[in-house]
């Protein structure tokens, strides 16, 4: 299966096996990130985004086939990322699919990029279904029962920001550049986590979401306070505001563990997906939580974390290997959500 991802700021391309018993192996992984092209502008500008992918994307296509020693006529199935993304990086990508699948006479899977999050666990580590599955990324944060390829319950959600774009707003505030995430992890290392006492939203309550924009308020209004801003005021920020979201993450996971349990019994993992699942503070804070529910934790590598194109051609995989494909006329989509994505929406 080619793989091909372009739904926000990285293009990238992969080829990856599927064997018949299901277990996966990546054959090539190409990504080429843009972060430089956006630096400037301090988060990703659409339109740039979708240039660069035009004029990249055929060159990492090829790299990949060449590096999996793969030829179009041994592919079964051509894989992309029709949303939810950026509009004009995810036409660029089902486009290309589209031409490469017409011309090869090989089917075509369009594939939603939350669902290729949800999936990889079953490439890198087997895991049976169901399982909880915590999605963290710049533009979504979720709790997530995954029954089966196409068949996923949405059981929290973020009532505003995402965790990702909570970090990337943090570090523009506090003058880090782009991209924020880790560059608030680093300078968290060296930070008191406890001399700003910043709230932890939504603990607590029963229904597993999240609501971060209160904190992202009260850690601009604790910098302005005590501007100007010393190395130690911004490390200890840093800190402080990392830890809220890991005390938040802890508390809103242990209110979906139990929604998940009550609904649909035991999961068998509790898998972390999305680019945020590579911080490590949130990666010792979910084997803390994991190990006292005694339950399976599963965090892909972060390679794999973060936006490839071997995610996508490992869920267009699973979604061959159940008979799902869809038509030329698929169209691209800005949002898509995982909860929508089912048997019946494709076509074969």
């Amino acid at each position: 299966m080619l793989g091909i991802e372009t739904t926000c700021d990285e293009t990238a391309a992969a080829i990856v096996e599927r064997d018949p018993g299901g277990r996966g192996h990546i054959l090539s992984n190409v990504v080429l990130s843009q972060t430089d092209e956006h630096a400037a502008f301090g988060g990703v500008v659409p339109e740039i985004a979708a240039r660069a992918h035009v004029e990249v994307l055929d060159l990492l296509i090829a790299q990949a086939m060449a590096e999996a020693q793969c030829a179009f006529s041994s592919l079964d199935g051509i894989a992309a990322a029709a949303g939810p993304g950026l509009i004009g990086g995810v036409i660029v990508g089902l486009t290309t699919a589209k031409a490469i699948s017409l011309v090869h006479r090989t089917p075509l899977i369009a594939v939603n990029h939350l669902e290729a999050h949800a999936l990889t666990a079953r490439l890198t580590d087997e895991v049976d279904f169901p399982y909880c599955l915590f999605l963290a990324s710049g533009g979504h944060t979720q709790i997530v029962a995954v029954r089966g390829v196409g068949d996923y319950v949405l059981l929290g959600n973020t009532m505003d920001d995402a965790i990702g774009e909570a970090f990337d707003k943090t570090a523009k505030l506090l003058g880090l550049g782009y991209p924020g995430g880790p560059q608030v992890e680093r300078l968290a290392r060296h930070g008191d986590p406890n001399r700003f006492a910043l709230p932890r939203p939504m603990q607590h309550r029963r229904e597993p979401d999240f609501s971060l924009s209160g904190l992202k308020t009260a850690l601009r209004l604790e910098a302005e306070r005590i501007a100007p801003l010393s190395d130690r005021d911004v490390a200890d920020l840093c800190a402080s505001f990392q830890q809220a979201i890991v005390d938040t993450v802890h508390d809103r996971l242990r209110a979906g563990l139990r929604v998940f349990t009550d609904r649909f019994g035991q999961p068998n993992a509790l898998v972390a997906a999305g680019g945020v699942a590579a911080n490590q503070g949130l990666r010792r804070v979910l084997r803390t939580l994991t190990d006292k529910a005694g339950i399976r934790l599963i965090v892909p590598p972060p390679e794999l974390c973060t936006d490839n194109g071997a995610m996508i051609a490992w869920a267009g995989a699973e979604r061959l290997a159940a008979g799902l494909t869809d038509a030329l006329d698929t169209a691209p989509r800005a949002r898509w959500p995982l909860a929508t994505v089912t048997h019946a929406a494709a076509r074969g």
